[in-house]
């Protein structure tokens, strides 16, 4: 598959990269060797995952007993995650090498030109800013998540060193929330997350619609480029998306060692 077809800058899909970790981040992470090791409980991989970001000393194999150990610790199976960024380089055959198998072929697609036209919403429709901690209950009850998964995901959106704002699209008769997403604002570069419609509301255009006005704010408040992150196999968002003018830009997946499924 052909990446990047609108010859991105390295130096725009680093800044992009480097966004999307920012805007990530738990309370529970430290650094080792290079690498930024994430725990947190919830259920966001890019949350509970190694980021090789750095080459580091140690030999390969020494830090990911290093690794293994913290993820141990916290209760949780180790995960890596893999890019175009990731050091060193061929960790990914390396890995791949020793026995960690892939999983969650993923796609960061970018729209270079931030939109600033919304599309209507529907007159029966509301869109509320809702709180970190409110949000995470909202899209936790859509997609059927646990009490600890939503509160961690509540914890790292109240402690984000990136200003996060989440929105919910309700329904005025009944005040049922349809759908829901959030803004992750980092400079010029604005990223959509939690893009979730309610399955009884899907095939109306509630996620074009919905992701359009947010882009527009944003877009009012500074931002000029947009990212997201979408599994590579989501064909109906996927196509949402491309016709809100993303591009596929890079992929990543993870890899782990556990012969159980990552989930």
């Amino acid at each position: 598959m052909t990446m990047n077809p609108l010859a991105l800058p390295d130096t725009l899909l680093s800044r992009i990269e480097d966004a999307g970790i920012n805007a990530s981040a738990p309370p529970q992470q430290r650094w080792m060797d290079g690498w930024l090791l994430r725990f947190s409980p919830g259920k966001a991989k890019r949350a509970r995952c190694v980021q090789a970001v750095a080459s580091g000393r140690l030999p390969l194999d020494e830090r990911l007993a290093l690794c293994a150990a913290v993820f141990k610790g916290a209760g949780l199976p180790m995960v890596v995650r893999l890019t175009p960024f990731s050091q060193p380089t061929g960790l990914d055959d390396a890995l791949a090498a020793r026995g960690f198998r892939s999983l969650d072929d993923t796609r960061v697609m970018v729209a270079p030109h931030c939109s600033d036209q919304p599309e209507s919403l529907p007159a029966d429709l509301q869109l509320q800013p809702l709180a970190p901690a409110d949000f995470a209950e909202a899209v936790g009850a859509l997609r059927g998540f646990p009490a600890g998964q939503r509160a961690a995901q509540a914890e790292r959106l109240q402690l984000s060193p990136v200003p996060y704002q989440g929105w919910g699209l309700y329904r005025r008769d009944d005040s049922a929330l349809l759908a829901c997403g959030q803004t992750a604002m980092e400079a010029d570069l604005v990223g959509l997350y939690d893009i979730f419609v309610h399955p009884e509301a899907r095939g109306q255009g509630l996620a074009r619609q919905l992701c359009a006005t947010l882009l527009s704010r944003a877009q009012a408040a500074g931002a000029r480029v947009a990212y997201l992150q979408v599994e590579a196999d989501n064909a109906p968002a996927r196509a949402t998306y491309h016709r809100l003018g993303f591009t596929d830009a890079y992929a990543y997946h993870y890899r782990t060692p556990d012969a159980t499924p990552a989930a």
